[in-house]
């Protein structure tokens, strides 16, 4: 029962961090097609004298990614009901002309702000409307929940790399004599902590296998069952075999970091 204590108590802890990345990988392949919506569904509105092409629009700011233009038509059409057709054609060589300005990515406030700088220190631009407040919202809303998220898994990760630590330190004393004995022999420093290495990259192994297994089936069993509907769309960015990789190499990183700790934070092996 010591034996697994011994190593449950090292395991729980790197799950814990191993968790708190896969969490955060998934949370950000999932936002990313919830910001791409952002993008898509946003668009800035703008007001010139005379036609404009996209290429004009991109040579003032190199985030307009497209340019469609609102038909004049069917804006008289609406306002000019009841009157006669050449006081429709007066209307409608009066009128500016009108885009719908998509941008190439999720861009902060200020940004839009540069943007509009940039467009309306044009000539032939009236007016551009960013509907900034709309925009803002939703962008702070997500910027709110990406930053809160960080921030636990931030401190998830501190606190069970202390537990990860003190779980070696009692390792390095249960194997004292061995370390003391190689340490007399002149054994480097590498040599020495073999021991808390070979066990560390065990239960880091372990882990990763735990930690995918259980992604892997709430990716194939769990949200189909689930009849969750956010869960079904983005059932392919539950979890990907790269992320096997990733888990691995952040164990290992994470086994060096402690051992080294441990080893470096007391002169030799005492008694």
């Amino acid at each position: 029962m010591k034996f697994i204590k011994n190593h449950l108590m090292f395991i729980l802890p790197l799950m814990a961090i191993l968790l708190g990345i896969e969490f955060y990988l998934v949370f950000e392949r999932t936002t990313d097609t919830y910001e791409k919506g952002l993008k898509e569904g946003y668009f800035m509105l703008a007001v010139t004298k005379k036609p404009m092409e996209l290429s004009a629009f991109q040579s003032l700011n190199d985030h307009i990614s497209t340019a469609e233009k609102i038909k004049r038509e069917s804006i008289v059409s609406e306002v000019a009901k009841g009157i006669s057709q050449s006081s429709s054609k007066e209307i409608l060589a009066a009128l500016p002309y009108f885009y719908n300005l998509g941008l190439d990515s999720y861009l902060h406030t200020s940004g839009l702000e540069k943007i509009k700088k940039d467009l309306e220190a044009d000539a032939n631009i009236k007016q551009i409307e960013t509907f900034g407040s709309s925009y803002q919202s939703n962008y702070r809303l997500f910027s709110f929940i990406k930053f809160i998220l960080k921030v636990f898994i931030a401190f998830m990760a501190v606190v069970s790399l202390f537990l990860i630590i003190k779980q070696m330190e009692i390792w390095k004393y249960a194997h004292k004599e061995r370390m003391q004995v190689m340490e007399i022999f002149g054994a480097p420093l590498m040599l020495r902590s073999g021991i808390l290495f070979k066990v560390a990259f065990i239960d880091a192994i372990f882990s990763t296998l735990l930690v995918s297994g259980i992604f892997f089936y709430t990716k194939f069993y769990w949200a189909v069952q689930s009849g969750i509907d956010i869960m079904v769309q983005n059932q392919e960015a539950l979890f990907k075999v790269s992320d096997i990789g990733i888990l691995l190499g952040s164990s290992i990183l994470i086994v060096i970091i402690a051992v080294y700790t441990v080893v470096f934070s007391s002169k030799g092996v005492q008694e």
